[in-house]
Order: structure tokens, then C-alpha cells, then sequence
């Protein structure tokens, strides 16, 4: 895994443990094992991370820094991750899950009227939530464990690919191989 990459972009704990505003959990946020970039830390950092992404609640940050707590995996990445549903991606990604759980419940999914407002939102809401609420869990399982399985086998290939690079120059020096 671009392990290398991954760091440049990751805060210190020490910058966080500064900061004013998490002053109050410094302790929590140093603690070494929601910093280490393993494939288990990373694996189980994307299931997390995803998975509280695709929630259709507030705070979706705190829950993914639980999470990381919870599984002793990477807080920096399972907080980021959540930033998947953005102000832009949440309406399509929201939208995609109630259609799903639409699906499971076999009810048909609303339309959208041609002129959305917060209003119809509103009046709405309590009957697409159960619907909205079921496609999520289940596109939010689907997904965390979908990219946990992917972490774990690219982050595998690539060791492996590692591995078989070295063994190829380890080859080429001595002379065992001939240089193509």
C-alpha cells in the first residue's frame, strides 16, 4: 500500500493533541494505535470510515472516530472517509440508498417534484425514512465490508509485488538471471 503517501497527508497526533478545541481528549487522540498505517489498521479504517459515510445522520465524524476507537484502527483515515458524502455527493448518494431500501421493502420509490424545497423535504421525511434508513444500513454494511476485503487484497498484491521485484534484483545482481 502507498504507505508513504498516506502519511504525507495525515496529520501529527501531537498537532491534534495541541489543538484547543481536542484538547479534551488529547489522551484519546494519542493513543499509538489509532496512528500506525497497517493493513489491519488501514482495512478496518476504510470499513469504518465508509460505513459512517453512508449513515443519514449528524455527526457522522464522531461516529468514525468511535468507530476507529472502537476496532483500534486508523482515526485519521476513518474520520476523512466520511467526507465522501459531501454537500455535493450526499443528495445522489442519499438519494441511491433510499431507492435501494425502496427495493428491499418492494414499495415504489417517490419522485422528486420539479421544484424541491425544504418544505416538501420536510413533509416527506417521516414516511421515506424508514425506507431511507433500511438502504442505508444495508448500503453502508455492503460497502464497509465490500472495501475492508478490497483494502486487505490490494494491500496484499502489493507486498507480494514488493516481494517478487526484490527477488528479481537480488537475481539480477548476482547473475542468476539474465538482465532483459
Amino acid at each position: 500500500m502507498p504507505r508513504r503517501l498516506l502519511q504525507r497527508y495525515m496529520p501529527h497526533p501531537e498537532t491534534l493533541k495541541r489543538n484547543r478545541s481536542l484538547r479534551f481528549m488529547s489522551h484519546w487522540i494519542g493513543s499509538p494505535s489509532l496512528w500506525v498505517l497497517s493493513r489491519r489498521g488501514v482495512a478496518n479504517a476504510f470499513m469504518v470510515g465508509l460505513f459512517s459515510a453512508l449513515l443519514p445522520i449528524p455527526f457522522q465524524m464522531v461516529v468514525a472516530a468511535f468507530g476507529a476507537w472502537l476496532l483500534r484502527c486508523n482515526l485519521p483515515l476513518s474520520v476523512g472517509l466520511v467526507w465522501i458524502t459531501n454537500p455535493l455527493t450526499m443528495p445522489l448518494i442519499f438519494y441511491g440508498n433510499y431507492r435501494l431500501g425502496a427495493w428491499l421493502l418492494d414499495t415504489p420509490a417517490r419522485e422528486a417534484p420539479d421544484q424541491l424545497s425544504t418544505r416538501w423535504v420536510a413533509e416527506q421525511l417521516l414516511e421515506i425514512l424508514p425506507t431511507l434508513a433500511l438502504g442505508s444500513l444495508v448500503a453502508a454494511v455492503a460497502v464497509g465490508l465490500a472495501a475492508n476485503l478490497g483494502v486487505r487484497l490490494l494491500w496484499r498484491w502489493h507486498v507480494v509485488r514488493s516481494w517478487k521485484r526484490r527477488r528479481h534484483r537480488r537475481r539480477r545482481r548476482r547473475g542468476d538471471e539474465p538482465s532483459a
